[in-house]
C-alpha cells in the first residue's frame, strides 16, 4: 500500500457509501442497512491499531450491535500494518477472510478520449439507471433496491447512462463526490447489460464521468475492483488506473448451538 495515495481515503469511501444507520463505538464505526452491501453494514474499524486486550471490550459491543439487528459481524480490514493487530484478533476469534478487493487510483485532468458525446449525465439516479445497476450487481428484491437507493443518495454523485443502438440503457456508473471540488471523486457502481458487453459502452461510462470529474475540478480518482475480476482489472489498468491499496472484509462464523436431546 502506498501511503501518499491512501492517506484519508478510508474516510472518503466511507462517505461515498454512507449506511443508513451508523454508531461510533471505540474508534470503530459500526455501520448497518438492513443486510443491503457489505460495506454498508461492516464496522470500519477507524483506529485499528490498539492491542487485542484493548479491542475485546468494543469487539463484544459490536457483536451485540449487529445481533439487535440481525446481522452478521463483518469487519472491512485493509492491508496495512495499523490492522495487524486487529487481524490478528479477528483470526484469534474464526471470523473468515472474503471478497478481497483492490483500491485503484489516478491522477485529475488527465488525457482521456473524448467519445461519451452521448452519455447522459444527471444528479439523480433515474429509474432505467437502477433497473439496470441493480439487474446487474443488485442482491434483493424491491425494499433492498430502496435500501441501496438510499445509499446512493446519501452522498453527492453523477450518474451516467448509455443507449444501444435501439436506445435501451446498455451500461451505467456512479462518481460520487464525497469531498467536493478539488477532493477525490469515487467510481462505483460500473454496471453493463451482459448481452452488450466488450462493445466499448463501459469505457464511454468511464471517460464520460472522469470527463465530468476533471470539470469539477476534482484532484483525482478512486475505484474499487474485486482481486478475482481480472477482466475489469486489465480495463482500468488501460484507462489509467493503478494499485494504492486493497482490503478484505472479515465475517464472524455462526456460532453452532447444540440442539437435541
Amino acid at each position: 500500500m502506498e501511503p501518499e495515495e491512501m492517506s484519508g481515503l478510508d474516510a472518503l469511501m466511507d462517505a461515498a457509501w454512507p449506511p443508513a444507520e451508523r454508531e461510533e463505538s471505540g474508534g470503530w464505526v459500526l455501520r448497518a442497512a438492513a443486510g443491503v452491501t457489505q460495506r454498508a453494514n461492516s464496522v470500519w474499524p477507524r483506529e485499528p491499531g490498539r492491542d487485542c486486550e484493548d479491542q475485546l471490550a468494543p469487539l463484544r459491543a459490536a457483536r451485540l450491535w449487529y445481533r439487535n439487528r440481525r446481522l452478521p459481524l463483518i469487519f472491512q480490514v485493509f492491508e496495512d500494518p495499523r490492522f495487524e493487530r486487529l487481524s490478528a484478533l479477528l483470526d484469534a476469534e474464526g471470523f473468515t477472510r472474503q471478497s478481497e478487493t483492490l483500491v485503484l487510483v489516478r491522477d485529475g485532468a488527465t488525457d482521456s478520449p473524448d467519445d461519451a458525446g452521448d452519455v447522459e449525465i444527471s444528479a439523480v439516479p433515474s429509474a432505467e439507471w437502477l433497473r439496470l445497476w441493480w439487474g446487474v450487481d443488485g442482491r434483493g428484491d424491491d425494499s433492498a433496491l430502496a435500501v441501496a437507493r438510499g445509499i446512493l443518495e446519501g452522498c453527492p454523485s453523477l450518474y451516467a447512462l448509455v443507449r444501444d443502438d435501439g436506445g435501451q440503457p446498455a451500461a451505467v456508473g456512479r462518481l460520487a463526490l464525497p469531498g467536493g471540488a478539488g477532493a477525490r471523486g469515487g467510481l462505483y457502481c460500473m454496471a453493463t447489460r451482459p448481452d452488450v458487453r466488450r462493445r466499448g459502452y463501459a469505457a464511454k461510462i468511464l471517460r464520460a464521468l472522469l470527463r465530468a470529474g476533471d470539470a469539477r475540478a476534482l484532484a483525482g480518482y478512486w475505484l474499487l475492483v474485486t482481486v478475482a475480476n481480472a477482466g475489469a482489472r486489465e480495463f482500468y489498468a488501460r484507462e489509467g488506473f493503478r494499485p494504492a491499496g486493497r482490503y478484505l472484509y472479515r465475517q464472524e462464523r455462526p456460532r453452532r448451538h447444540l440442539t437435541g436431546c
